[in-house]
Parts: structure tokens; sequence; C-alpha cells
């Protein structure tokens, strides 16, 4: 399904849907807010059974794309939404998240199309409780990246990054972790911090309480592979030092 006009995105923003009545409307809001003419949404929705096709088919946005089937869960709607992207960047929205205005600042500093643009997530709750992790901000090198990653609503890709790469589908949780270890290990990309808050990300979404043991094992030899020796044994001397703490989930 399409809304488009024949105006060529610059960004476009992939959404992963499902029974996402109660949200989307407010995310679709954000976006719109933006007023930036050359701002591509793509929802990928798994096949809700609630009204979020309706909200779909009557969005005023103009440049909205969407498709409804089946699929083998949120990364494997987010890899069909990067190639259905047209913009020359791609960001991944939750449809329980927010873009906020410095997400426009950004986007007019968008102008290297071999840089991974990256700045701040804001965090809010949309129900109780709170997950065992907070957001990260600022600059992340290989050694930060190999402890932690950005958060996902805070990075804008380009598009021909989803030419080579995808999110492995073996990770429910952490793909997106997966994939910046391998493009903060690639020469080919480069990386620019922005100091702005882009997005409102919602800390009780689908992964707050949801362990990826697969990623966990699999994490070390990822770090390797893509960081190099240098920083794959200090990730091992901190996690070391962290488990003679106390801390076995680090």
């Amino acid at each position: 399904m399409t809304k488009d006009t024949n105006v060529q995105p610059k960004v476009t923003i992939v959404i992963a849907t499902f029974n996402a009545e109660a949200h989307l409307p407010e995310c679709l809001a954000s976006i719109a807010a933006l007023a930036l003419d050359a701002l591509e949404v793509v929802v990928v929705d798994g096949g809700s059974t609630d009204g979020t096709l309706a909200l779909l088919r009557e969005s005023p946005y103009p440049f909205l794309r969407w498709i409804s089937e089946p699929d083998k869960g949120i990364y494997d709607a987010l890899n069909k939404g990067a190639k259905m992207a047209r913009g020359a960047w791609v960001h991944f929205l939750g449809s329980d998240d927010r873009l906020l205005p410095g997400f426009a600042e950004l986007y007019h500093q968008l102008k290297d199309p071999h840089t991974i643009y990256y700045a701040n997530s804001e965090e809010w709750y949309s129900g109780e409780g709170k997950p065992k992790y907070h957001l990260l901000g600022g600059k992340f090198n290989k050694y930060r990246m190999a402890k932690y990653t950005v958060n996902h609503q805070a990075i804008v890709y380009p598009s021909v990054v989803f030419r080579d790469h995808a999110y492995n589908l073996k990770y429910k949780i952490l793909a997106d972790y997966a994939l910046n270890i391998q493009l903060w290990g690639s020469r080919r990309f480069k990386k620019q911090y922005l100091p702005l808050y882009i997005a409102k990300y919602n800390m009780n979404g689908f992964s707050s309480d949801i362990e990826d043991y697969v990623f966990k094992a699999d994490k070390p030899g990822l770090i390797r592979r893509h960081l190099g020796l240098v920083v794959y044994w200090r990730y091992l001397l901190k996690v070391m030092k962290k488990k003679r703490e106390g801390h076995h989930d680090f």
C-alpha cells in the first residue's frame, strides 16, 4: 500500500508493527510534526488483528508506504523495511517510540552517504516497571561498543549498509547490537556523533524484560571477529573484573 508522491526521500523511517493501534497514531504524529518534506515512512506490519491496518489506510501522511503479512519477528520486519526504503538513510523507530525535534536538526546535517550518524535517545515509560538497563549517550569507540551499544532509535544508517548487511534473525532482541559490532569494526563506514536527542524510547517495550541468551553466547566471538584482538582482550579482562565484583550479566 502506498500514499507517496514522486519526491525522492532523504530518510526512510522504518516501523515494525503488530497490533499497534494503541501507540501508532502518536508515533506517526511525532513524525508528521517535524514537517520534513523528504521524509518517507515505511510500516511493516506482521498481520495485525486490531485497528492498526485501518489506521494505516486512513493516515493522511503523504509519504507513507506499508505492507502487512506474517513475519519471523521484529528483525525480519526491519529487514523487509530496509529493503523497501528509498531514502539515502534509514532510521528504525518502534511504534511505541516518538521522534523529537532534535531529529530534524540531525536530518539537516546528513551529508555523507557512507557515514553512520548517531545521537541520543530520551527514556520514557508507557507502563509499570523498569528494565535492568538504562540508555547510554555520547560517543562510542570500538571498546565502548564491545561493552554496550548505542540505542537503536538513536542511529541513522546509510541505506547502503543494508545492501550487504541484515539483522541476524537468530538474535531475538539484540540483532541491532550484533549489527553495530560489525559496523563499528568496519572501515567502510565513518561514524559521526551529534549531541542531540532525536527520539523518545519506550523503556517498557518488547525487549524490556526478555534476555537474548544466544547473542550473549556469541558476543565475545563477534567482538573478536569484528572489533579486533586488542578490544577483545580488554573486553575479557573487563568481564573477569565484573564477575569478581559479583556482576554476572555484563
